[in-house]
C-alpha cells in the first residue's frame, strides 16, 4: 500500500526520541526563513517608502521649476531658461532613477498597491523625456534664436532660422507625444487619490503641450514653402465680417490676393462680395451640406462659409474667384476685425492712407483698441454707399499688411497675435496642395469639423445671421455644454445657448437702414434674426431642442456622422432668449469640449466653463 509522506513524518514522531529531534530543527528553519521573509519585505517597505518620498519630492520641485521656466521664456530671458532646464533635468532624472531597478518592478506586481507603483515609473520617466527631449532642445533653440530674423521686414521674412529649427522642433514633438501616449494609457481609476490627481494635471498639461508643439512643428515644415520659399505663392485673402454671422465668422465682405515671395508679403487685386457678385451656373456643393445650408454656397461668396467646415468654404471660395478672374490662387487665408486688433497690438497704430475715412468722421489711425468698432459698426454710419465702405475696407486691409511687410511689427508679440487668432477661429488657412493640407488638418488653423483635430467628445455652435444686415455687433452670447445622465453606458448632453440683442430701443430709426437690413428680409428694423446650428460628437443623436424652456421643432442633419440640429430665433431689442440642444446615445467618454463661431466678443467670454445638471 502507497504511503504519503504526511504518514512517513506521523511515523517519525512516535519513534524512539533518539529520531524526533529533526522536528524541532524543521521548525527552527522554516521560523527563521519566515522572520528573514519577513524582514526582507519590512526593508523592502521602507526602501520603497524611502523612494516614494523621494520620487515626490523631486517632482514638486520640478513643478516648481516648469513654473520659472514658463516665467523666464515669456519674459524673454533666454540665460535664466538654460540655468533652470539644467536644474529641472536633474531632478526629474532623480525622480526617474528612484523608480528604475529591480526593487520597484517587483512591487508593481503586488496586488492592490502594484499598478500604483507602474504608474508611479511612468509617470517619471515620462516628465525625464518630456524634459529631456523635449525642454531642453527647444530653450537651447530659444537661446540661440535672433526673434529679428523671423520677424517681417521690407526684404522679407529671413525663412532660414525656421527651417533650421524644423528639426529640433519635429523631435521635441515627438517625444512629448510619446509621452502623453504613455499617460494617456494609465488607468487612473485603480490609483490611490494622492496619484490620481495629479495624473490627470499631467495628462490635461502633456495634451495641451503635445497639441502646441505639434502646430509648432508642422508651422516649421509648412511655413517656409507656404511662404514661398521654393516659388512665390498667391493666396485669396478673405475678410470676414463679423457683423454679419456666419458659422467660420462672418461675411467675407472684403477680398484680396495676399501674395508671398521668399517671405515678402504684399497685397494686391483687391475686390469686394459684391463686386464678385452671382455665380451663373453655381458650383456643386457637397450633398450633405447643400442639405443643411442650401445652394446658396455655390452661388454667392458671402455665403461660402455659411458651414463651419473651412476647407469646404476654402476650395468654393477659391473655385469662384477662378471662375471670375480666371486666376487660379495657391490657397485661401481668412482673417476677421478682432485679428486684426491683435496684429495692430504688434505693429502699432496705423495710419489710414484713404481719405475717405477721415473725411467721414473715421479715425485717422487704427490702433488695436479702434479697429473692431471702426470696421465693424462705424464706418456704416459714416459712410453710406456699400461700394464706398468696402473701397475703405480694402483700403484698410492694404495699410494693415504694409506695416507688416515693411517690419513695424514686434516680432514675439506678432507670432503670439497669430497664435491668439488661429486658436480663437480667427485665422484659417487652407492650402490647394493636399500634402501641405494633410499637414495642416489636425490644427485649429484648418477650421475642419471632422478628421485627425476634433476631439472624439466636441461639439460645436455657429451663428448664421439670417437678418440680411451688419446687426450681430449689437448681439452678446454664451454658450455652454451642460453634462446630464448617464444611462445604460450612454451618456446625454445639454448645449445651452443664450443670446441678447443689446441694440438701442430705437435702432429702427437711430442705426442706418443698411445696419438693420430696414425690413428688407422680413425682419423688423432693430431685430436680429439668426439661425443656430449646434453640432454633436460622432455617433451621437439630437434628441430634442427647446427655447427658453419650451420645446420646439428643429431640423435635424448630419454632417460627416456628426448629428446636427438648427433652429432661427429672432430677438427685439433688449430681448434675450435661452435655447438648448440635447445630444444622446453619446459613447465618449472623454471630457466634452466646445468649439463656437468667432464674434465680436472675446471667445473666453462666449464658451462658459461646463456644469453638470441631476438628471431631469
Amino acid at each position: 500500500m502507497y504511503e504519503s509522506q504526511e504518514m512517513r513524518d506521523e511515523g517519525t514522531a512516535l519513534k524512539p526520541s533518539g529520531r524526533r529531534r529533526k522536528r524541532p530543527a524543521r521548525l527552527i528553519a522554516v521560523v527563521t526563513g519566515s522572520l528573514l521573509l519577513v524582514g526582507l519585505i519590512l526593508a523592502a517597505g521602507a526602501s520603497l517608502a524611502g523612494k516614494a518620498s523621494t520620487i515626490r519630492m523631486e517632482l514638486e520641485t520640478s513643478k516648481q521649476l516648469l513654473t520659472q521656466l514658463k516665467a523666464e521664456i515669456a519674459g524673454d530671458d533666454p540665460e535664466a531658461a538654460i540655468e533652470t532646464v539644467n536644474r529641472l533635468k536633474q531632478h526629474t532624472a532623480s525622480a526617474r532613477e528612484q523608480s528604475a531597478g529591480p526593487l520597484w518592478a517587483a512591487a508593481g506586481i503586488v496586488p492592490w498597491l502594484g499598478p500604483n507603483f507602474q504608474a508611479a515609473g511612468e509617470i517619471t520617466a515620462s516628465v525625464d523625456d518630456v524634459v529631456r527631449l523635449g525642454a531642453a532642445p527647444l530653450v537651447t533653440e530659444f537661446h540661440s534664436l535672433d526673434w529679428n530674423l523671423v520677424a517681417p521686414k521690407s526684404t522679407g521674412v529671413d525663412l532660414a532660422p525656421l527651417q533650421a529649427a524644423e528639426p529640433k522642433i519635429a523631435s521635441a514633438a515627438h517625444a512629448v507625444r510619446a509621452s502623453a501616449q504613455r499617460i494617456n494609457s494609465i488607468d487612473s481609476s485603480d490609483l490611490v487619490p494622492q496619484l490620481s490627481g495629479p495624473l490627470v494635471e499631467l495628462r490635461d498639461q502633456l495634451i495641451s503641450t503635445s497639441r502646441s508643439l505639434d502646430a509648432a512643428a508642422s508651422a516649421a515644415a509648412l511655413l517656409p514653402r507656404m511662404m514661398g520659399s521654393d516659388e512665390p505663392r498667391e493666396y485669396l485673402l478673405l475678410i470676414q465680417n463679423n457683423a454679419e454671422s456666419r458659422a467660420t465668422g462672418g461675411i467675407p465682405g472684403a477680398l484680396a490676393v495676399l501674395t508671398i515671395d521668399n517671405g515678402k508679403i504684399g497685397l494686391k487685386a483687391q475686390s469686394s462680395a459684391s463686386e464678385l457678385g452671382l455665380l451663373a451656373p453655381p458650383l456643386p456643393v457637397p450633398t450633405e451640406q447643400k442639405a443643411i445650408y442650401s445652394g446658396r454656397m455655390g452661388r454667392f461668396i458671402q455665403d461660402v462659409n455659411l458651414t463651419p467646415d473651412f476647407p469646404t468654404t476654402a476650395s468654393l471660395a477659391q473655385a469662384m474667384w477662378e471662375k471670375k478672374t480666371s486666376q487660379r490662387v495657391d490657397g485661401v487665408v481668412s482673417i476677421d476685425p478682432v485679428s486684426l486688433s491683435y496684429i495692430l497690438g504688434a505693429t502699432g497704430p496705423v495710419q489710414v492712407s484713404s481719405p475717405a475715412g477721415p473725411e467721414a468722421g473715421l479715425p485717422v489711425k487704427l490702433t488695436s483698441q479702434n479697429v473692431v468698432a471702426t470696421l465693424l459698426s462705424d464706418v456704416y454710419g459714416a459712410i453710406e454707399e456699400p461700394v464706398s465702405q468696402d473701397a475703405y475696407f480694402a483700403s484698410v486691409a492694404a495699410d494693415i499688411f504694409g506695416a507688416l511687410s515693411m517690419g513695424k511689427a514686434d516680432p514675439k508679440k506678432l507670432l503670439e497675435a497669430i497664435a491668439q487668432g488661429a486658436q480663437e477661429g480667427r485665422i484659417l488657412v487652407w492650402s490647394r496642395d493636399t500634402k501641405e493640407q494633410s499637414l495642416l488638418a489636425p490644427h485649429p488653423l484648418s477650421g475642419y469639423i471632422d478628421g485627425p483635430g476634433i476631439s472624439p467628445a466636441q461639439f460645436g455652435v455657429y451663428f448664421n445671421d439670417g437678418t440680411g444686415a451688419k446687426m450681430d455687433y449689437y448681439v452678446t452670447r454664451t454658450a455652454q455644454v451642460v453634462k446630464k445622465c448617464t444611462r445604460d453606458g450612454y451618456q446625454q448632453v445639454t448645449v445651452r445657448i443664450i443670446s441678447t440683442n443689446n441694440a438701442p430701443g430705437d435702432a429702427a430709426h437711430s442705426l442706418p437702414p443698411y445696419v438693420t437690413g430696414g425690413g428688407t428680409y422680413g425682419v423688423p428694423a432693430g431685430s436680429v434674426q439668426t439661425n443656430l446650428v449646434a453640432y454633436g460628437p460622432v455617433q451621437a443623436n439630437v434628441e430634442v431642442a427647446k427655447v427658453d424652456g419650451q420645446r420646439t421643432n428643429f431640423a435635424p442633419y448630419l454632417h460627416s456622422n456628426r448629428p446636427v440640429g438648427m433652429l432661427s430665433i429672432r430677438l427685439s431689442p433688449g430681448e434675450s432668449k435661452t435655447v438648448e440642444f440635447t445630444f444622446g446615445d453619446i459613447v465618449q467618454h472623454t471630457e466634452p469640449n466646445l468649439v463656437v463661431t468667432p464674434t465680436v466678443q472675446p471667445v473666453k467670454e462666449v464658451i462658459l466653463p461646463a456644469i453638470s445638471e441631476p438628471c431631469g
